[in-house]
């Protein structure tokens, strides 16, 4: 039943207009179909997550093309040159009962050397009935030879706003009741991709009890630091205070906080800070992903008050974060970047 289908897949768009994030080539596709231009074969490149494979799907349906002419392939575990021939066979057959055959392939970067050789020439002069749609999250992994005989398409990855967008209006349609702030958490554990988004919202929606989801609730089951205690260490940091700002990230891995969960709400809310300091303008949009306690903050900390978080700050921040997954110590790297930025006061 689709009430018991994971998130991803209950919310996957089904036609053109319910795709997120990808306008370009949303427009482009929709402009192909109803122009009659469609080309017979596309690359999709992009990160996991980003809807590729949502949208070849749905560029087949646009087409009128029926599941018995839908063939959808894994190159990761039929990556071989047998299957690339056993395809090739199989598109020169007319269509069951459409006007095109689509064939998807998945993950395509990982096809083996032998297997694009034979299915180059499949895409030099393919069938007029039959349509590829390639798939990939690393274009440099595909041949130039194949390359230049797609159309390419790149998928961006959504934006913090889009992703949170999404975990509102999913939560909603759950029937539960998720904060701004609450989103902005699940859609910062969603690292850049819809479908992670959603799979972290499943888990919030899964284990918290009850239809209105508190911050402390998300914050507890994504394993993140209460709100105050990241608002605690900006402030203690724009305030040149050292030892404050690592009693509270302390205090946060204590509770059972990620460190780099933790590095990671202190980049996303130093950015607010910068930004509300360097385009006002931007404050609109802001509001709509920090809770207004956390914009008072915010806004406070753009002024005097936070003069001490600056661009270097941020930079060092980021510098923590990539290395804290490699660090024998997780706290070291935020230790040490707080180091070097006020050794002065160490």
């Amino acid at each position: 039943m689709k009430e018991n289908l994971a998130l991803y897949r209950k919310y996957r768009p089904g036609a053109f207009d319910e795709v997120r994030g990808q306008v370009e080539v949303v427009e482009a596709l929709k402009a192909a179909v109803a122009a009659g231009k469609v080309a017979h074969a596309y690359l999709f490149a992009g990160g996991r997550g980003t809807g590729k494979t949502t949208l070849a799907r749905i560029l087949a349906d646009a087409l009128g093309t029926s599941d018995k002419d839908l063939w959808e392939m894994d190159a990761a575990s039929n990556r071989g040159i047998d299957e690339v021939r056993a395809l090739r066979d199989a598109v020169s057959t007319m269509p069951f009962d459409s006007h095109y055959k689509v064939y998807i392939i998945d993950e395509a970067h990982a096809l083996t050397r032998d297997a694009w050789g034979a299915l180059l020439k499949t895409l030099e002069e393919p069938p007029a009935h039959v349509i590829f749609v390639l798939a990939t999250t690393e274009l440099d992994r595909i041949p130039e030879t194949i390359i230049s005989r797609c159309q390419v398409f790149n998928f961006k990855k959504p934006s913090q706003a889009e992703r949170q967008k999404l975990a509102l209006d999913v939560a909603k349609k759950e029937g539960a009741q998720l904060s701004p702030s609450g989103a902005e958490l699940v859609a910062l554990m969603g690292e850049g991709s819809f479908r992670d988004t959603l799979g972290v919202l499943q888990k919030v929606l899964t284990i918290s009890a009850g239809k209105k989801i508190s911050d402390e609730d998300v914050a507890k089951i994504v394993g993140a630091p209460p709100a105050q205690l990241t608002n605690q260490f900006l402030q203690a940091l724009g305030q040149k205070n050292i030892a404050g700002a690592l009693e509270a990230f302390h205090t946060a891995i204590t509770g059972g906080s990620e460190p780099s969960v933790f590095i990671l709400l202190a980049i996303t809310r130093m950015r607010a800070i910068l930004l509300l300091r360097f385009a006002p303008g931007m404050k609109k949009e802001l509001q709509e992903q920090f809770s207004e306690e956390d914009m008072q903050i915010l806004e406070t900390l753009a002024g005097k008050e936070g003069a001490a978080l600056n661009a270097q700050l941020l930079a060092e921040l980021i510098t923590a974060l990539l290395e804290t997954r490699r660090a024998p110590i997780p706290q070291l790297p935020l230790e040490l970047a707080l180091y070097r930025v006020f050794e002065t006061k160490v």
